[in-house]
């Protein structure tokens, strides 16, 4: 079984998919982590890093092959933007969204330095503009909007939800298929 988890920065994306691939002991990929593990080596932000994968497509591709190494494996849960896209062949794809400000709040009490900020409107402008960065980028590549509920076969408003409360959906719907 393969899972795909896409959606926005702050939806929930890498702990319901860490949480999802615990549950059903299924390996675990996230690319969101690779990005920061790529910042973090060039010593940027992952703003800094988005705008510089605008001019240096080596950036994408290199997070996009890793992706696509996973064609020949089985049995994963995979977190980020275009996982639908490149693995378009999983068992399900789910989408998460979630409002902006629940979204900034999340971000403002995770752990993740390099997108912290001292308030709810700066987390809020800095994840607009990496999105706005990261669909643009992927449209120019891939002439691909992640954000097209076409690409996915669940779509969850993570707004009011608890991590239990999104799994359960997820589970839900495995189990219908």
């Amino acid at each position: 079984m393969i899972i795909t988890i896409s959606g926005k920065a702050g939806s929930g994306k890498s702990t319901a998919a860490k949480e999802l691939a615990k549950k059903l002991k299924l390996k675990h990929y996230s690319i969101g982590d690779l990005m920061r593990q790529i910042a973090k080596e060039k010593n940027m932000s992952l703003n800094e890093l988005s705008k510089s994968a605008e001019k240096d497509k080596s950036i994408d591709l290199a997070l996009d092959k890793k992706q696509i190494e996973l064609r020949d494996k089985t049995d994963f849960v995979i977190d980020g933007r275009l996982t639908a896209y490149f693995i378009p062949y999983a068992n399900l794809k789910v989408f998460l969204e979630c409002n902006d400000k629940v979204r900034a709040e999340r971000i403002l009490k995770d752990k993740r330095e390099d997108e912290k900020s001292k308030s709810i409107n700066e987390i809020t402008k800095k994840i607009k503009k990496r999105e706005q960065s990261e669909r643009k980028r992927y449209k120019k590549l891939y002439n691909v909007d992640y954000y097209d509920k076409k690409l996915y076969d669940l779509i969850i408003d993570t707004t009011n939800l608890n991590i239990n409360g999104v799994l359960e959906k997820i589970i839900k719907s495995i189990n219908e298929e």
